[in-house]
């Protein structure tokens, strides 16, 4: 372990997901899918979508514009000083930081907030404090599991694994819970669950074995949110499919968190992956493992169709012409 991440000065712990910002035009697709459909308390103000799943004011904020993709991941920090060890970590790294501006961090939900980019060009967004919502919370799910570990996961396919962990692992203290292999469209996928805190995982990434390709167009494979209960879970799988929401799996559970979930498409196109009561893991007594296999039963494909197969692959060769971006 390198200096600046000796145990003293470890942020382990310290480090959660806080909000999503989406860029989209189809802002009404995003709020029935997220409120109608997957059961959030949404709100539209000033031409923004926000969406809320606990006493924070923003979790998942949708702004109008072109890109169809995630703008930007925002990481809570527990504390003043694990902020600052963060950024000094970024600083011995060369990497840009920029502090936003009020607006922007009133559009995030935030007092304030650091920005710089992550692994494929991703803004990754550090704050402290929370703006807190007054309002009471209206939503058809009876409640999101948050709290120390976070509003949920985000998974992340890359041509260049190894910087991608090395990333999450030298600035954030990220450990390794687990990894996957397993069989996807005729290629061998190699998948790495890294941890910030007690949650099973906050960040994976997934690689093709062999050639490096990117299947995806956008910048995550799938975000994460935790209903509290398998009612919830169940409710928003007929609600999403009442509604016509395209799913990329249907009900299944992972053999590694052993969450139950499913894969909705976003109206973006990447997945909402909905799941219920993953593990939190023991420090003292855990294990890492090699699963085979990404389910130990269901995820079936549902809504993919052929067109989305040719999509993907056609994704996948036009990633091997542009180069993947690496913060150091």
């Amino acid at each position: 372990m390198s200096e600046a991440n000796s145990s003293d000065r470890s942020v382990f712990g310290k480090v959660r997901m806080g909000y999503v910002l989406v860029e989209s035009q189809r802002i009404d697709q995003w709020q029935q899918f997220a409120g109608d459909a997957l059961g959030m308390h949404v709100e539209r103000v000033a031409g923004v979508l926000v969406c809320r799943l606990d006493d924070h004011a923003r979790r998942i904020v949708v702004v109008d514009g072109v890109e169809e993709d995630v703008a930007a991941l925002g990481y809570q920090l527990d504390d003043e000083a694990a902020l600052q060890e963060v950024l000094g970590r970024l600083r011995a790294r060369s990497v840009a930081v920029r502090e936003g501006a009020a607006a922007e961090a009133a559009l995030r939900g935030v007092q304030h907030f650091w920005q710089f980019k992550g692994p494929k060009g991703i803004n990754i967004e550090l704050f402290v404090e929370p703006l807190l919502a007054q309002r009471p919370l209206k939503m058809l799910a009876s409640g999101f599991g948050t709290g120390a570990g976070g509003m949920g996961h985000v998974a992340i396919t890359s041509r260049r694994p190894g910087d991608a962990l090395a990333f999450w692992q030298q600035i954030f203290d990220a450990r390794v819970s687990d990894r996957i292999e397993d069989r996807v469209s005729g290629m061998t996928l190699d998948i790495t669950f890294l941890r910030l805190n007690p949650r099973h995982h906050s960040v994976a990434i997934a690689a093709t074995r062999g050639v490096k390709m990117d299947p995806m167009r956008t910048r995550i494979h799938h975000l994460n949110i935790q209903p509290v209960t398998l009612d919830d879970l169940g409710a928003a799988y007929g609600r999403c499919r009442k509604l016509g929401f395209r799913m990329a799996l249907g009900v299944g559970q992972h053999p590694n968190d052993k969450e139950i979930s499913f894969y909705a498409v976003s109206p973006s196109g990447f997945y909402l992956e909905y799941g219920w009561a993953p593990i939190e893991v023991d420090e003292a007594s855990w294990e890492m493992t090699l699963h085979k296999g990404i389910s130990v039963w269901g995820h079936s494909p549902k809504g993919l169709t052929l067109r989305d197969k040719l999509g993907e692959l056609v994704s996948g060769v036009r990633s091997l012409a542009r180069a993947e971006y690496a913060p150091f």
